[in-house]
């Protein structure tokens, strides 16, 4: 998977990465290097199933679509 993510440097000399297709997926890094790998990391971990997600009520179907 590729996703597109926005690389900001700071004045301090930071960075901080924000995946715009991912509301509130943001990471940080003493340099580019590790502001990507942070990021990546985050997006596994946003992208990752928790339990709650799989509660569903009886008469419900789950129908996965193609997009």
């Amino acid at each position: 998977m590729r996703i597109k993510v926005i690389l900001e440097p700071s004045e301090e000399g930071d960075y901080t990465v924000v995946v715009p297709s991912l509301p509130g997926c943001i990471s940080e890094g003493n340099n580019k290097e590790e502001a990507l790998k942070n990021s990546k990391e985050a997006i596994e971990l946003y992208l990752e199933p928790v339990d709650d997600d799989e509660i569903f009520p009886a008469n419900s179907e789950i129908i996965e679509l193609a997009v």
